[in-house]
């Protein structure tokens, strides 16, 4: 997949996600084996007020890289605005956000709202292209909602517009997150389109990556919600599309250790109370499904030293050791296969937004 001078061979990328893809998450995404990946996306509005908390997210190192930065809004004048902001912290290329289907993004005329006005979608982003040196791509939706699925014109009008890939997400933005993702329509997108299309929508698995590729023929694929937790997805899909080979299945080792390198990361960017804070939304994705997690997790959940934290990880895990021995922890690919829309919502229900 070729994107300005970056050419990789069938990426696995981390999907841009609110309050998940800090520098933290990316960073560890990036040693589990992900190719590309994203910011958070940022509010074009935030960014050229100069809000200081939405400033942060752009700031990337150097390690992160291939990383691109994505914006939303809803005006040609706070997205060209946005996206000069955006290309002085140089990332690798600029993202927009024409797919998130919330309230706090759609409802104000952003994000998928303007699969209802492509003509607007359009001026916008061939106005970003034009405001900027740096490659820009575009992330959507099939259409507003199954009744006005419009992605093959949209995806022609970006392409004039001069985007260089599309991401798409199998679903419509009525939809939301319901229900499996359509990747016929992905598959149609990519027969039609003269750039690179990167596929996106329930990859939960190596397995499901695979199988993604093989039926829509993109050039990349996308992992959002099934890499919270599950950072080992990346370095799964990377084997398997290597070898043909099944990878090897992360275990109760693997997993504390991917939250405690989360925590280390967190800790240092975020200094050590507010990054200690922060990861207790992500400790009942690492744990899910362990013998007795719920007393370990409420007391991590307690805690606000991260020296605590990483006892109390490292206590736990001898534990297992012992549940192990006693045969009591099964396959955790069996456990994310049985409930990964129940991981989605846990994670949800202490966290803001996905």
């Amino acid at each position: 997949m070729k994107i300005g001078s970056l050419d990789i061979d069938r990426p696995v990328i981390l999907a841009p996600m609110e309050d998940v893809t800090d520098r933290a998450f990316r960073q560890l995404c990036k040693r589990h084996g992900a190719d590309i990946v994203y910011t958070e996306f940022v509010s074009a509005e935030a960014l050229r007020r100069g809000v200081e908390k939405t400033t942060r997210k752009l700031i990337a190192d150097p390690v992160e890289r291939p990383i691109a930065v994505q914006i939303f809004g809803s005006t040609v004048e706070s997205m060209t605005e946005a996206a000069r902001i955006a290309e002085s912290f140089e990332p690798d290329y600029l993202d927009i956000n024409f797919g998130c289907p919330t309230k706090k993004v759609a409802g104000k005329g952003a994000g998928a709202a303007l699969l209802k006005e492509p003509e607007k979608m359009a001026a916008i982003t061939e106005a970003v292209v034009r405001a900027v040196n740096i490659p820009v791509t575009a992330k959507t939706r099939l259409g507003w909602d199954r009744d006005s699925i419009n992605i093959i014109d949209v995806l022609r009008r970006l392409e004039d517009a001069g985007i260089q890939a599309l991401a798409l997400h199998g679903r419509t933005r009525s939809e939301m997150y319901k229900g499996r993702a359509d990747w016929d329509w992905i598959a149609e997108a990519v027969r039609h389109a003269s750039i690179p299309v990167i596929a996106n929508g329930d990859v939960w698995s190596p397995e499901d990556a695979l199988q993604m590729f093989n039926h829509t023929g993109a050039e990349g694929i996308m992992i959002g919600r099934g890499a919270i937790g599950n950072p080992f997805i990346f370095s799964g899909t990377r084997h398997l599309l290597k070898t043909g080979n099944l990878p090897s299945l992360p275990d109760f080792r693997d997993r504390i250790e991917a939250a405690l390198e989360h925590l280390e990361l967190s800790v240092q960017f975020k200094g050590e109370r507010y990054g200690t804070l922060e990861m207790r939304r992500h400790y009942s994705t690492y744990l899910k499904g362990l013998p007795k997690v719920s007393v370990v997790r409420n007391k991590l959940v307690r805690e606000e030293s991260p020296e605590q934290v990483a006892s109390i990880l490292l206590d736990y895990r001898e534990e297992c050791e012992g549940y192990r021995r006693e045969g009591k922890i099964g396959e955790y690919a069996e456990y994310l296969n049985d409930h990964s829309e129940k991981l989605v919502l846990n994670y949800k229900a202490t966290s803001k937004h996905i």
